[in-house]
């Protein structure tokens, strides 16, 4: 009788905490770093919500859905195209046309090329409305202990270079945070710097594929991210810079390239994070 009792009280154990890991599993918040080639396509998931930060380059965004489908997902809470750049902002027209998307932000510059015109066009078929990103403006999430705070660009910029344009969004999950900095440049991170809006992180986006016109000294070892992942492909921009590279290996973050691993999926609980790599 008392080995029954005392299997009883093992099935029970392991029942309550197998129902334990499932309540977690269902609280985690879950990015992914998608492989576009040389471009920029982030996805956040948290328990409530699906987030979409850039497309990739013209002709990525079949790709980009394609993605979005083996999730299992057909609605977008908000799509944010950080600047108006070719590579970031080329595949959302599809991605918008093809998914159902709830809202849209981007910073308040334009562009006269074609890719822009056709993301633009794409938002005003879904009758939507682009809400401005910009320091303060907060994307709506029913998560628990779960934020999405855009904190660039804090002003206005010339606009013979748009990448101080960029939408910057820090994601913070109970404990830990994630910093995407679409092609933030060394303007914008002094000014984010001077504004006191960046404070160490687990997982960096490094701004612009590795350019050594971002990523400063001052910006790195302000963040000293746990996590760097470069979004990058082939380029004839020495993208991702020995400079940057460096820069990273100096504070000891991890590093993750998009052109070497692949889809790059952090898995965030609010007090950990794990991070797998699919080709």
């Amino acid at each position: 009788m008392k080995k029954i009792n005392s299997l009883l009280a093992i099935l029970l154990f392991l029942s309550l905490f197998t129902g334990l890991t499932k309540t977690e599993a269902a609280s985690n918040v879950k990015v992914h770093f998608i492989n576009v080639g040389q471009g920029d396509s982030i996805l956040i998931q948290t328990p409530n919500e699906n987030i979409l930060i850039d497309g990739g380059g013209k002709g990525k965004g079949d790709d980009v859905v394609a993605y979005l489908k083996k999730q299992k997902i057909k609605t977008l809470t908000a799509v944010v195209s950080t600047h108006p750049d070719a590579d970031h902002v080329g595949g959302l027209a599809y991605v918008i046309q093809n998914l159902n998307v709830k809202s849209v932000y981007a910073p308040k510059i334009s562009h006269s090329t074609q890719a822009y015109k056709d993301f633009l066009k794409a938002v005003q078929r879904k009758g939507l409305k682009i809400k401005t990103a910009k320091t303060g403006v907060e994307i709506t999430t029913k998560a628990k202990n779960t934020s999405l705070t855009f904190i660039a660009p804090v002003k206005s910029y010339g606009t013979s270079d748009l990448n101080n344009w960029s939408a910057v969004l820090l994601l913070k999950h109970n404990k830990k945070t994630f910093l995407f900095t679409g092609d933030a440049e060394v303007e914008s991170e002094q000014d984010m710097l001077a504004k006191k809006l960046i404070s160490t992180v687990d997982v960096l986006k490094v701004g612009h594929h590795g350019a050594a016109t971002s990523s400063s000294a001052a910006f790195i070892k302000k963040a000293k991210p746990k996590y760097a992942v470069i979004s990058v492909g082939k380029n004839g921009y020495s993208h991702p810079t020995s400079t940057v590279v460096k820069r990273l290996k100096s504070i000891k973050a991890v590093t993750y390239r998009t052109d070497k691993y692949g889809n790059i999926i952090f898995t965030s609980t609010g007090t950990k994070i794990t991070v797998k790599t699919v080709k």
